[in-house]
């Protein structure tokens, strides 16, 4: 199991890789981290993308990434992103 600091660490660089580069940060990005980006960023329109719904996108992030997304939005809403 990822250490929840190192899991957050984590979830914010590539949701701010995301957010700054869009489309073009997805290759290096596996479909659970695009999912979990997207319900980061309140993006519905990229889990369509991906053929997901918003319950498709829960269970493909897990548990462990859904405890913690709640927490990086706000920080990355504080940030001004």
């Amino acid at each position: 199991m990822i250490e929840q600091s190192e899991r957050s660490r984590h979830l914010i660089e590539v949701s701010r890789r995301a957010m700054h580069r869009g489309h073009d940060a997805w290759a290096a990005f596996n479909l659970s981290d695009k999912v979990t980006v997207a319900l980061v960023l309140n993006r519905a329109d990229w889990l369509e993308e991906f053929g997901c719904t918003l319950a498709d996108a829960i269970e493909e992030a897990g548990e462990e990434w859904i405890v913690v997304i709640p927490r990086i939005a706000r920080e990355l809403l504080n940030e001004g992103l």
